[in-house]
This record gives C-alpha cells, structure tokens and sequence, in this order.
C-alpha cells in the first residue's frame, strides 16, 4: 500500500511532524513578529515609518505570489525536497535579514526569505498526509493547525518577549539554530512522495499567478490604507483581467498551478471559502485590538500580551479535540460550522465590551475566540485536504496556505480602513466585521453536511 495511507512508522513519525512543526512556526512568525519590531528597525536603519512598512509587505508579497507554483513543484519533483530546499534558503536569509545594515538590503532579504516561507508553507500539510496514517490524519492536521493558529496569534507577545531583552536583528538570527535543527531532522525524517508528477512545470502559469495575486494584494492593502484611488483602482482592474487569463490557461491544463480541478470538488471550494473567511476575521481582531487595549484601555505592552494569551491557549486545547473527533467520523461540515458560531459570538462580544472592562471581562471572550476558532481549523483543513486526490496533495496544500494568506491581507486592510473610516471606534468596528465574517464562513462550513458534498472522490477511495 502506499505510504499515504500507511504513514510512517513510530517514533519517525513525531520525528517527521517535529521537523513540520519547528519550520512551519518560523515561518509564520516571521510574517507577524516584524511589526511590533518596525519603529526599532526604523530608527536602528534611518528610514521613515512608511518606508519601513516594506520590511512586512516584502515577505508577505513573496509568500502569497509564489505558494502555488511551490506547491506546483512539490507534486512533480516530491514535497520533500522542496521543503528541504524552502527550510535552507529560509534559514540562510533570516541570517542575511539580522546582518542588514539598511533598509534595501532588509527589503531584499526579506523578499527572499519570504520564498523560502513560501516553499515551506506550500508543502507542509501535503508532507502531514503522508506522515500520518489515513485514520489518523485529523491528529496530524491538529497539529500542523495549532502550530499555524499558535504562530499567528502569538506572534507579537513572542515579539514583545525578544525585544524586551534583545535588539531587533534577534528576531531573526533566533533562526539560525532552529532552522539548523530543523532541517537535520527533515533530511532524516521525511517520507518521499508516493506519486510524482509526470508533467513540467508550467513558468507561463507561474507568472500570470505571481501578477494576479501581487496586485491584488497591492491594490487590497492600497484601500484600507487610503492610497491614490485611480491607481488602487487600475491596479484591481488589471489583477482581474490578468485573473482572467490566468483562469483561462488553467482550465485547459491536466495538472493547474491553481487548482481549479479541485475546486470542482464542493467540500473543497466551501472550505477554502471558510478559511479565508475566518482568517479574515482573525486578523482583523488581531491587529485591532492592541490599539484598543493599548490606547484606549492605556494597557501597557506586557499587560496586552498577557490579555491576548487566553486565545491561543484555548486553541492549544480544543485544536487537539476537534482533529480526534474529525477522526471518529464526525462531520468537518459540523464541527467548523460549530466552532465558527462561537468564534463569530466571541468576536460580537469583544465588539461589545463595556467601556471601563476587568480583565476578566476580556480574558474569557478571548478564550471563547479560541475554542471556536480551534475547534474550526483542524477539521476545515483535514476536509481540504482529505477532499483532494493524493496526487493532487501539493495543490490542496498550496490552496490552503494560499487561502490563509489572502484571508489575513483582507482582514489587515480592512483594520485600516475601519480606523480610517471611524477613528477612535476602529477596532469596535473591525471585531463587529470579523463576527460578520465569522458567521458567514459558519453559514457555509454548515453547507458542507447537505447529502453529497462530503462525497469525494478521495474520501470513497479510502
């Protein structure tokens, strides 16, 4: 039998999901501990705060428009060596990032360590479905979803911690050793790929991807900050003409960089639009509320930190729960629909506050975000991933980060729209839209249990 309904064996198999664990928990907390660094890194480097912006928008960028033809790659040449290869050139770069002496240099190697995230990123959730053993891929995917959440969400708390004892070029430098340790186990511990690709790589596809997702992020992020409204608007305008084309040439290719094949598959295309959905939602509570905490509570940093704790706490309990229960046959469909309920009820909550709240008013509404937003993810992801056929793992994994990351640039511009738009009521406004969200994406996750949706082609093969 193939290895991805075997797995690997015990104890290569914690071997193999530590490896996952260790570079995929860089990775994002790379694309979310430099903002808390961005004042230090521009007086450190002489450079204007909006210039320095560029240090978070170069790394997200080379993320988001390369993912899909990374994933491309790992279905044709095997997920283990991409990985290997993203987890090398993204260790080697974080040591260039803490070596930089000027905002240019920064800036490039951010871009290319954003590609080495981007490679990592593409292939992890395709590595865990050949690790784990079909009947324990939910446990697998638990982990690689709380590593995500965890990541995400204590990005700036971890951030804070560094830089209260260190200077900002730790924050990547800290890099080195766990890359090195990680990528020792990888070369030891990863299965190869049981199906590889018979087609090339299609470079044409790869370009329009790379100028379909860049301006539409550009011209997304150009809206909430405010931007030269004709320019914002000829920038979306070519993203979709080029969408367009790209779109087209997709359609007509036996293996697509976007996997439009898959999106044929109604339990995919539906928990791909719920993670985009609830990733757009935690943004927007995540970026909004250390100004609420901070500014308008007068919180100090370390007490924020603290506030925002509950949260990835919480996911650190039900993420476990929600993969186990996944794994006793109960419905993905059911199980997010229910944990984006309580995330969107959470979020309403937190919109909600009175004005002068304890900390204990705040702590257990975020604890309620995180057993909703927990309980959502691992089953939403083991549905994206269990839908796709084994040879189109690559495709499945690439569309889930890639649904993740185009989630959290929605959400980021829409808290600088809403602060924009509403001032001192900004994050009021932004956690009413993240419940909003929320709600929907439940709506939708609810939609997956209707008679056939859950039927795949990859779930009858099992």
């Amino acid at each position: 039998m193939s290895s991805e309904h075997n797995g690997l064996p015990l104890p290569a198999r914690y071997w193999a999901i530590l490896t996952i664990a260790l570079a995929i928990s860089m990775a994002v907390l790379d694309g979310a501990i430099a903002n808390v660094a961005l004042p230090a890194i521009a007086h450190d480097l002489h450079a204007s705060p909006a210039a320095s912006i560029w240090v978070v928008n170069a790394y997200q960028l080379a993320t988001t428009v390369s993912l899909l033809a990374f994933a491309s790659l790992g279905d044709i040449y095997g997920y283990r060596r991409i990985y290997q290869i993203g987890l090398a050139v993204f260790t080697v770069t974080s040591v260039f990032c803490a070596l930089s002496d000027s905002l240019m240099t920064l800036t490039i190697a951010r871009i290319l360590q954003g590609f080495g995230a981007s490679a990592l990123m593409s292939v992890n959730t395709a590595l865990v479905r050949l690790i784990y053993p079909r009947q324990q891929l939910g446990r697998g995917m638990a982990i690689n979803s709380l590593v995500v959440a965890l990541s995400s969400a204590a990005g700036p708390t971890i951030a804070a911690g560094i830089l209260s004892v260190a200077s900002w070029q730790w924050l990547f430098a800290i890099n080195l050793p766990l890359g090195v340790l990680a990528f020792v186990i990888a070369m030891k511990a990863l299965p190869g790929n049981a199906h590889q690709g018979t087609h090339g790589f299609d470079l044409k596809s790869a370009l329009l991807n790379a100028a379909t997702f860049g301006l539409l992020i550009f011209s997304i992020d150009g809206l909430g900050h405010n931007a030269n409204k004709p320019l914002v608007l000829a920038m979306l305008l070519v993203s979709l003409a080029v969408g367009y084309v790209f779109v087209r040439r997709q359609l007509t290719l036996a293996a697509p960089m976007l996997p439009v094949d898959l999106l044929r598959i109604p339990v995919f295309a539906l928990s791909i639009c719920t993670s985009i959905c609830s990733f757009s939602a935690q943004m927007l509570a995540m970026v909004s509320l250390p100004f609420y905490l901070q500014e308008t509570l007068n919180f100090s940093a370390t007490q924020t930190g603290l506030l925002l704790t509950p949260w990835p706490l919480a996911i650190m309990v039900t993420a476990p729960l929600a993969g186990r229960l996944v794994e006793k046959k109960y419905s993905p469909g059911m199980l997010g629909g229910i944990g984006l309920a309580l995330f969107s009820a959470g979020l309403l909550l937190l919109g909600l506050l009175p004005a002068n709240p304890t900390h204990l008013d705040i702590i257990w509404r975020m604890a309620l975000c995180g057993v909703g937003f927990g309980f959502f993810q691992s089953p939403n992801n083991f549905a994206i991933l269990s839908s796709a056929p084994a040879h189109r793992s690559g495709g499945a994994s690439g569309m889930l980060g890639t649904a993740r990351l185009v989630g959290q640039t929605v959400g980021a511009s829409l808290v600088a729209l809403m602060f924009g738009l509403f001032g001192q009521n900004g994050t009021r406004s932004s956690l009413l839209i993240a419940a909003v969200f929320a709600i929907c994406a439940a709506g939708v996750s609810f939609m997956r249990m209707a008679g056939g949706v859950n039927a795949t082609p990859a779930t009858k093969a099992g």
